[in-house]
């Protein structure tokens, strides 16, 4: 077996803003695996969030031994980047190896198209409005926001889209008393989940606080091991590859949520068709599918996602899995 790591970059169609700052490219990591001429690829995109650096994350890859199996994996690396692109190498190489695709050897439906929704980036209420109404067409529209002041970018962005649904993601960006003042607000001006609205170490507050509409946990939710401390705060739990550390974890983390009653909703960091094509073997009954990465670059993988009326579309064997 050979592993190889590189950092690559793609750049963004325009420049994306969340409450924690701005980017005018996608720095991404990938990994390929061969084995019996055979090469698994996965990529992943290390989140400062969480202390890691394309560095850092390539120096985890570099020190795992060469024997590896989906099956070890977990006991090598933690939950997070690093585990995510690996994981992700060795299910496409699997596939290949095996002749089948990746959801045949998870014993999965086959997958189908998933409406997804596109992210707009925090920005003035006017701007926001604008890019509201140059995005008017899509089904579904997720808005960056985190900031006191975010009501006049909620009335924008509704004025800009009036017959799109709307998810709220405050990025851990609003206080106890922020979200409280808004959440009154959320049904009138259609919106159909917020994501993470209080940080994860000061979510505590959310208990015995009006949902309106359902609240997703995001940074409170990585793996199995977070879903204990999220009873009677959050209705959905946001699934992520990188935060999952794979498709191997992310695969066990939505069955466990939908047994315990949650909603499962699939989101991505910003990068290429390669980190997203594992998470739409995730979306399949997702309530929420959120895979728009792609969408906001100038540039991509080839053989890369479909997009389309109907949604992303599966990936291609050429891509992944």
């Amino acid at each position: 077996m050979q592993i190889t790591v590189s950092q690559d970059i793609f750049r963004l169609a325009k420049v994306f803003t969340i409450s924690r700052g701005s980017r005018s490219e996608a720095k991404v990591l990938s990994v390929k695996i061969e084995r019996n001429g055979f090469i698994g690829r996965g990529e992943c995109v290390p989140y400062a969030r969480y202390d890691e650096t394309l560095s850092s994350v390539e120096e985890e890859i570099n020190g795992l031994p060469l024997n590896l199996n989906r099956a070890r994996l977990s006991d090598l690396l933690p939950a997070g980047a690093a585990r995510n692109a690996i994981d992700c190498a060795l299910w496409d190489l699997d596939a290949k190896l095996s002749g089948k695709r990746v959801w045949q050897l998870a014993e999965l439906p086959k997958p189908k198209p998933k409406i997804t929704a596109y992210t707009l980036s925090l920005d003035t209420p006017e701007k926001m409005r604008v890019q509201a109404l140059e995005n008017a067409f899509r089904p579904m529209l997720k808005i960056k926001l985190g900031t006191p002041n975010d009501m006049p970018r909620l009335e924008a962005v509704r004025a800009g889209a009036p017959k799109s649904d709307i998810i709220v993601d405050a990025n851990e960006g609003w206080s106890a008393e922020v979200y409280a003042d808004l959440a009154p607000h959320l049904i009138r001006l259609g919106v159909k989940l917020v994501e993470q609205p209080l940080a994860a170490g000061e979510d505590d507050a959310l208990l015995g606080m009006d949902r309106p509409v359902p609240v997703c946990a995001d940074e409170s939710c990585h793996d199995r091991s977070s879903l204990e401390n999220l009873a009677g705060k959050y209705d959905v739990v946001n699934i992520k590859l990188d935060k999952t550390g794979g498709l191997t974890e992310a695969l066990a983390l939505r069955q466990k949520s939908l047994e315990l009653g949650y909603d499962v909703m699939v989101g991505c960091m910003v990068g290429s068709s390669l980190a997203m094509a594992p998470a739409t073997l995730i979306a399949q009954g997702a309530m929420i599918t959120d895979l728009d990465g792609p969408l906001l670059l100038a540039e991509d993988r080839k053989n890369p996602l479909q997009f389309d009326e109907a949604g992303v579309h599966p990936p291609s064997k050429d891509l992944w899995g």
